[in-house]
């Protein structure tokens, strides 16, 4: 899990404790300050972004998971949701899946497997699966379904067969 993944839950964490202890004081004025925060942080992020303009550092900025999820957060990201579901399909690694389309209306990506690599189990999709969903988290949120077609090709079926059984004492001939 991400560093801002991981933050956001400890957030919603807190957040529920403080509606499950009734002081709803408390959590109305807790609700508040995460809000006034990410307003504040939000702002320097806009700032940040337009004094790097469009040069380098930005690039970097929008390579990385951390920093991209946050541009994305503060609705600062400045390319599309098409060009980020691209960054995140490059950022993912294991797997050799591609995306076979995205449906923007219910945020419903669907991806294919290269090649199952391995046994072809299902246990390799899942895991394909669950990396591109992880990858969506960080660079495109508005993925909320990651949904695995078939590549409609069988994995290859390894023939194995016994060998002879070969006497004892005899020779065999090559």
């Amino acid at each position: 899990m991400s560093a801002a993944a991981e933050a956001g839950r400890r957030v919603e964490e807190i957040l529920d404790r403080l509606a499950a202890s009734g002081e709803r004081e408390a959590r109305d004025s807790a609700e508040e300050l995460v809000r006034v925060l990410m307003d504040f942080y939000g702002a320097a992020l806009a700032r940040m972004v337009e004094l790097l303009g469009t040069g380098p550092a930005v690039s970097a900025l929008l390579g990385d998971e951390l920093t991209a999820g946050l541009l994305v957060l503060h609705d600062l990201h400045p390319e599309d949701t098409a060009r980020r579901i691209s960054r995140a399909m490059a950022s993912v690694r294991g797997h050799s899946v591609e995306q076979a389309g995205y449906d923007d209306a219910t945020g419903t990506l669907r991806v294919r497997l290269v090649s199952a690599g391995g046994c072809g189990c299902p246990s390799t999709g899942e895991g394909a699966r669950q990396a591109v969903q992880d990858a969506m988290a960080c660079f495109a949120p508005e993925v909320t379904q990651v949904k695995l077609e078939d590549s409609g090709k069988e994995p290859a079926l390894l023939q194995i067969s016994t060998r002879p059984v070969v006497a004892a004492g005899s020779v065999h001939a090559s």
